[in-house]
């Protein structure tokens, strides 16, 4: 094993103890420690990807999700906006990555009934959404939750790890808008959103780097062939 693969199997490590830290203190109600874990959380997954020899973007795109964690947890409604514009550009960095691997809507020919599928949940939850929002957050929830769902969508391309984190992700960025219309929350709400966004934030990442070293690639059996040939070329 390389010191490379020996730096990024640690960071792994870490992140994963780190994660299960902070979830602990959700669930305990330890306040101190699960704000100061969540802002770690996103750094140390992009020295993992960086040290496993992932593209500079991918850690670009884990840092404005820091960004977003710091943000979300103060509290203060105008930070909300900069925070959720924050994974707003992380989401615009995965979907670089994924044209860049061929997995962009625009490089390939769409299954018909799948986009439309996601296009109608989209318009659905927002439909549902909307009359609970105040005023000031219905059109950025709104426009985010289209950047998410595209997101979800084109990850489906580049295979099954990619397109699981982004269905979590969906998943866990519906939970906290059902809490911003002030929906009846289910049991440890943030412990549920947070145990979604890590698995989703590290298989997306997970799945673009098995794109770039070969284990995955769009157009393989698994990984979506279904939905269009592209080229397997990544940059």
């Amino acid at each position: 094993m390389t010191a490379a693969a020996r730096t990024a199997r640690v960071l792994l490590g870490a992140f994963a103890v780190l994660t299960l830290v902070h979830l602990a203190a959700l669930l305990s109600g330890t306040a101190t420690v699960a704000h100061l874990t969540k802002p770690a959380l996103m750094p140390v997954l992009a020295a993992y990807v960086l040290a496993a020899g992932a593209p500079r973007l991918l850690a670009v795109a884990l840092l404005f999700g820091c960004g977003g964690d710091t943000l979300l947890q103060t509290g203060d409604d105008t930070l909300f906006l900069a925070g959720m514009g924050c994974f707003a550009a992380g989401h615009v960095c995965y979907l670089v990555l994924f044209a860049r691997r061929g997995a962009f809507p625009g490089g390939l020919r769409l299954s018909g009934p799948l986009a439309a599928a996601y296009a109608a949940a989209w318009l659905g939850f927002v439909a549902l959404l909307w009359p609970d929002l105040t005023a000031d957050l219905r059109l950025p929830v709104a426009a985010y939750s289209l950047l998410l769902t595209t997101t979800a969508f084109c990850a489906l391309r580049l295979g099954p790890r990619a397109a699981l984190g982004g269905l979590l992700f969906l998943l866990s960025d519906a939970l906290l808008a059902t809490g911003l219309a002030h929906w009846q929350q289910p049991p440890a709400a943030q412990f549920c959103v947070m145990l979604t966004y890590t698995a989703a934030q590290y298989a997306l990442a997970d799945g673009v780097r098995r794109t770039d070293t070969g284990h995955e690639r769009p157009g393989a059996p698994g990984a979506g062939r279904a939905y269009g040939e592209v080229s397997s070329t990544t940059v």
